[in-house]
């Protein structure tokens, strides 16, 4: 196996993009479908927000972490090809699964496709930044 050296800021400014992304994704695009399909209520009672966004974005430190490693192992240093990593990585170790669990779960089709389209999203941005910016 090469040796890997990973630019530590390129993981931080691909996690806040992903956050980022999230923010608007869930917050403002869909923020009205995806609290109906998740059943939540307006004004109710939750998890600590605080808490959900700290995990949110170690998790995002964690995927750029893994997606970064795969990118210096098998791609070429340009945003397409890193992207285009990205979207593979996702259509098979996220959507494959994601789907499953949906299904399982009897969830709606439409709170799979915002879910899925946002780690899509998520996966070709963090790819084509992590890949060009070494």
């Amino acid at each position: 196996m090469p040796t890997i050296h990973v630019n530590y800021l390129t993981l931080l400014v691909s996690a806040v993009v992903q956050f980022l992304l999230g923010w608007v994704w869930y917050g403002m695009i869909f923020k009205k479908s995806w609290t109906a399909l998740v059943s939540f209520k307006e004004g109710s009672k939750g998890l600590n927000p605080i808490f959900a966004m700290a995990c949110s974005f170690v998790a995002n430190l964690i995927l750029s972490y893994a997606l970064v490693n795969l990118i210096l192992i098998v791609s070429k240093p340009d945003f397409f090809s890193g992207a285009s990593l990205g979207i593979i990585v996702w259509l098979g170790f996220m959507a494959a699964p994601l789907f499953t669990q949906h299904i399982y779960e009897r969830r709606p089709a439409n709170l799979f496709a915002i879910n899925a389209a946002y780690w899509m999203l998520a996966m070709a941005l963090a790819g084509g930044i992590l890949a060009v910016w070494r």
